[in-house]
């Protein structure tokens, strides 16, 4: 096991299933699986669990990172930072029309405790009121051509949708299956949630040829002359490479043995934040997110080369965000998204086979595996 100092922390690297070979970025461990709160003790987790936590003592460093906004600020005094702070309170100091890609997800509506602070349940007219309070300050953040998208649940969907309607133009709305969920005697399981997508003005990027998804032909047709019909054939496999639709079966909740999990209540998974981030967004624009919780979207925004930033009201969060984003100076991977490629679930072998062939072949072989999918 190899042990890294990066920005004043211990990072472990554990070895790849070739003992022998380098030691992998992507097999990181933490040392300290501590909250904050109590006497800090060095406690290691079990062989497999990579959840990243902050200890007291990273804490205590990373404060001296925050900032706060007090008067209206520029933008560059905001990329590339995290902003410790009540949203309500400093939405109003960003720097009009800078925001290219905005998403937010904020507190759903139901009783849930996010470390110290408390949502409470209200009437969905409640709830309305609440997100207008906020958002109508937000929208002149926006540029005349960025682009939208509010995560909620189905309790909260129709107040967002009521939100949207009135300050912009609403282009759709994205169903995600989780893989987890409760089961209800009752009622149905709850087992998906939705992603409202809207923009500032007719006029916004969409990169549909950036998040289509690779799936494996299992029973693939042929035309009459005996060619592969909407699939390809290539020497790792047949696969057909799809059209994104707005009902998404491909996303993973991040668990404890994913490198990218934490203990945020609510962590959306680094998969999901890269389609809407390569969709809706070109290299350089600027991301903002203001309830980034434990800080995925400002850590896919600079995995995918984005200018970034979001505010987050608690401080243990604002901390996790920032070795997040340390993390992705040395390790720029997203789960299920590879080769420029997103993959559906449980494709680990095939993706790995596509890798592999691609750093094997160079030239035209390698052209057709990567770039031909698009014509």
């Amino acid at each position: 096991m190899v042990s890294k100092n990066i920005h004043n922390y211990e990072i472990d690297f554990a070895p790849t299933k070739d003992e022998k070979s380098e030691k992998n970025i992507s097999d990181l461990m933490p040392l300290s699986n501590n909250k904050i709160g109590g006497e800090a003790k060095m406690k290691h987790t079990a062989p497999r669990n990579r959840t990243l936590t902050v200890s007291e003592e990273e804490l205590k460093k990373m404060k001296t990172r925050f900032i706060n906004l007090n008067k209206q600020c520029m933008l560059d005094a905001i990329k590339g930072n995290v902003i410790c702070q009540d949203a309500l309170e400093c939405i109003q100091f960003l720097p009009e029309k800078s925001i290219d890609l905005l998403i937010i997800d904020p507190p759903y509506n139901m009783y849930k405790k996010f470390n110290e602070v408390t949502f409470n349940k209200k009437t969905i007219d409640e709830y309305a009121e609440w997100i207008d309070s906020w958002f109508s300050q937000i929208v002149s953040k926006i540029s005349l051509t960025g682009s939208v998208y509010v995560c909620c649940d189905w309790q909260s969907s129709s107040a967002i949708e009521t939100v949207l309607r009135k300050h912009l133009i609403v282009r759709n709305r994205i169903t995600w299956e989780r893989d987890k969920g409760r089961g209800a005697k009752t009622n149905w399981k709850n087992c998906s949630e939705d992603i409202w997508f809207a923009t500032k003005s007719n006029k916004y990027v969409f990169n549909v040829d950036k998040v289509k998804i690779m799936r494996k032909v299992i029973a693939p047709y042929r035309d009459e002359n005996g060619d592969p019909k909407d699939w390809k054939e290539t020497n790792t496999g047949n696969y057909r490479l799809s059209h994104p639709s707005n009902f998404w079966t491909d996303i993973t909740i991040p668990f404890w043995s994913m490198p990218e999990n934490t203990d945020h209540p609510t962590q959306k998974p680094e998969k999901l934040l890269a389609k809407l981030i390569l969709a809706s967004s070109n290299e350089g624009d600027f991301v903002f997110d203001p309830f980034c919780g434990s800080g995925s979207t400002l850590v896919v925004a600079k995995k995918l080369n984005r200018e970034f930033s979001g505010i987050e009201i608690d401080e243990y969060y604002c901390a996790l965000t920032l070795k997040r984003l340390d993390l992705a100076d040395i390790d720029k991977s997203i789960q299920g998204y590879s080769e420029g490629l997103f993959w559906e679930r449980n494709s680990l072998t095939e993706q790995q086979k596509i890798k592999l062939s691609s750093r094997k072949q160079k030239g035209i072989d390698n052209y057709e595996i990567e770039f031909d999918w698009h014509h």
